[in-house]
C-alpha cells in the first residue's frame, strides 16, 4: 500500500577532516606574526569547506506533515466510510479501520485521488505529474513519522555540507527516480511515500564517501557502516507493504547523482589553501583527481541515459517485469505463509440504494461506498483498489 521506508533509527556520525599532520610548517612550528603573548598557541582551527544553516529538510518535513493532515482531512472516514474508524474522537481526521490500513491513515482511494502513484493513469490518462507528486503523500501515521524521523536524521547533515540547492535536488530527483522504477515493475497497486527519495539521500551518501575519499579519516570503518546500513534497510524491503522496487531505483539515482552534485576538492588542494599564515603545503595544480572527473562524467552519462530509457519504457506501456524474470524477488521473497504470485483479482457487489458494497475475493477485505448507480467500470477500478 505504500512506501514504508526502512531508513528510520539511523544515526549519521560526521567523518573528520584530515588535520595539520598533513601540512608542514615553515621555520618556526608557529606562524613568526603571532603576538609575542600568544607565543607558543596553536593556529587557530580553519574549516575548510563552508558550513551551511540547514533550513531546507526542515521545510520539507513540515511540508510532508501538512500534506498528510490535508490528505485525513480530505479522507473523513466517518462520512464515507459506513465501518468502525480508528479514533471517531478525532472527527474528519478518523483513521480508516486497522484490517484496510494498518500504519492509521486514509484509504486507498484517498490517497490516490491525492496524486498516489497509478500506473495506469500516469500511461493512459497521460498524468505524469504523480510521478512526482507520490513522494509527497504517505500511507499513515506510521509511515510519516518514521520517514520524517529519517529525513531529519540523514538530511540535516547533508545540507549543513553541501547547502540547500544540491540536497535539494538529490532528495527530488533520487524520489522521481524511486517513482520511475516503481512503476517499470509494479503495475497493479497504488504506491506513495518519501521513502526513495530517502534512499537517494543514503545513496548519495555512500558515492560522496568515496569520490571524497581523500578528505576523511577513519574511511575504512566509515564505508562498512555505511553498507551495513543501507543493506539492512533494503533487506526490510522485502516485507509485506513495502514498495521496494522504489528504494532500490532511490538508491540507485542518488547513488549517481552524488557523484555529481557533492564532488569536492581533493585533500592536497583543500591543504595548500587552507595552510594557516606561517605554514607552507606543497603545491598542488589540479583542483580534483582524474579518478573524480572519470566517476563524474561516467554517472552523468548513465543518469540522463537510465532516466531517457525508462521515461520511454513506462509511456510505451512496457512491463519490465517482461525483461527480468527474477526482478521481482528484489520487493517480494516467497516463504510458507506469504505467495508472491498473482493472482486473480474478483470482488462481490451489491448495490442497496446509494451505497455500494464490495467484498474482495483475496483478501476478503470489505467496504462500502457512497456510489449510486455504479457503473462496471466503477466497480472494476475500486475493486483493483481493495484487493491491492
Amino acid at each position: 500500500m505504500g512506501r514504508e521506508s526502512g531508513a528510520s533509527d539511523i544515526e549519521i556520525k560526521v567523518q573528520g577532516l584530515q588535520g595539520d599532520n598533513d601540512l608542514n610548517p615553515a621555520v618556526s612550528p608557529f606562524p613568526a606574526s603571532q603576538p609575542p603573548g600568544c607565543r607558543g598557541l596553536p593556529p587557530p582551527e580553519h574549516r575548510p569547506f563552508r558550513r551551511w544553516t540547514p533550513w531546507l529538510v526542515p521545510a520539507f518535513v513540515l511540508a510532508n506533515l501538512v500534506v498528510f493532515a490535508v490528505i485525513m482531512y480530505e479522507n473523513d472516514c466517518p462520512k464515507t466510510y459506513m465501518g468502525d474508524c480508528v479514533a471517531v474522537f478525532l472527527g474528519r481526521f478518523a483513521f480508516q479501520p486497522l484490517k484496510e490500513n494498518p500504519l492509521f491513515g486514509p484509504s486507498s482511494s484517498t490517497l490516490e485521488k491525492m496524486g498516489a502513484l497509478d500506473v495506469r493513469k500516469v500511461v493512459h490518462e497521460h498524468q505524469g505529474w504523480r510521478l512526482i507528486s507520490c513522494i509527497w503523500l504517505h500511507a499513515g501515521v506510521v509511515h510519516v513519522l518514521a520517514n520524517m524521523l529519517s529525513l531529519l536524521l540523514i538530511g540535516i547533515r547533508l545540507e549543513q555540507e553541501f547547502g540547500f540547492a544540491r540536497i535539494g535536488l538529490l532528495y527530488t530527483i533520487s524520489g522521481f527516480g524511486g517513482s520511475l522504477m516503481s512503476a517499470l515493475f509494479i503495475k497493479s497497486s497504488i504506491s506513495v511515500g518519501a521513502s526513495g527519495a530517502l534512499f537517494g539521500l543514503l545513496g548519495g551518501m555512500l558515492s560522496e564517501l568515496l569520490t571524497n575519499w581523500t578528505i576523511y579519516t577513519n574511511k575504512c570503518a566509515a564505508l562498512f557502516t555505511l553498507v551495513l546500513i543501507i543493506a539492512i534497510n533494503l533487506a526490510v524491503g522485502v516485507l509485506p507493504h513495502v514498495d521496494n522496487f522504489a528504494h532500490i531505483g532511490g538508491f540507485v539515482s542518488g547513488f549517481l547523482l552524488g557523484f555529481v552534485l557533492l564532488i569536492r576538492p581533493h585533500f592536497g588542494w583543500v591543504a595548500q589553501k587552507n595552510v594557516p599564515p606561517g605554514y607552507l603545503a606543497t603545491p598542488v595544480k589540479h583542483k580534483h583527481k582524474l579518478y573524480q572527473y572519470i566517476l563524474w562524467i561516467t554517472a552523468a552519462i548513465l543518469l540522463i541515459v537510465g532516466f531517457t530509457i525508462g521515461i520511454l519504457m513506462l509511456f510505451r506501456g512496457v512491463n519490465a517485469n517482461d525483461y527480468c524474470s527474477w526482478c521481482h524477488y528484489l520487493s517480494c521473497v516467497p516463504t510458507s505463509i506469504r505467495s508472491c504470485s498473482s493472482s486473480t483479482i474478483s470482488c462481490l457487489s451489491s448495490q442497496e440504494g446509494n451505497s455500494l458494497n464490495l467484498m474482495c475475493g483475496g483478501n476478503r477485505r470489505a467496504r462500502s461506498y457512497l456510489l449510486p448507480n455504479a457503473t462496471e467500470a466503477q466497480i472494476e477500478e475500486l475493486c483493483s483498489q481493495l484487493c491491492s
